[in-house]
């Protein structure tokens, strides 16, 4: 009889479905396909669309889509990564904001980059940017770029 009881329990607990742990979530490609399409139309003055996908405990999530160029920017306790989700565009990476000026604390931006390097983005790709590190997002005329921002605080 004990047998029959622990088997059955196994049983049910097989077949329970697992929740999702405490700070998990997952977007799967057509949900982050989606979600492109919308930004578009709620493109402001400044060119830009962001739609926050969710905050965590040391990071947080933002898609951004892209129709002109970036204010140079200066994260001085957080670090990016910038997954292309759809066009094309250029980072400027390294160097110094040039008219900087501090927006919010620990945030600088300014105008431009002086001295930094420039790198081609396209889908797919993947960047990684340091806290304390000067970037600025370009997008030639034209074009637009939409991509994922993982926020990671230090």
């Amino acid at each position: 009889m004990k047998t029959l009881i622990a088997l059955t329990a196994l049983l049910a607990a097989m077949a329970a479905p697992a929740s999702d742990p405490p700070g998990f979530a997952m977007w799967t490609g057509s949900e982050l396909k989606a979600m492109t399409g919308k930004l578009a139309p709620k493109i402001n003055e400044q060119k830009v669309a962001t739609q926050a996908l969710g905050s965590f405990a040391n990071h947080n999530l933002v898609m951004v889509h892209r129709e002109g160029d970036g204010e140079a920017e200066l994260h001085e306790t957080t670090a990016d990564v910038f997954v292309v989700q759809s066009g094309a565009g250029v980072l400027v990476v390294g160097g110094k904001v040039v008219g900087g000026k501090t927006t919010a604390p620990g945030e600088v931006r300014g105008t431009s980059i002086a001295g930094g390097a420039k790198r081609k983005l396209v889908p797919g790709d993947v960047a990684t940017i340091p806290a304390n590190t000067a970037h600025q997002v370009l997008v030639p005329a034209g074009q637009k770029i939409t991509y994922l921002i993982v926020k990671v605080k230090k």
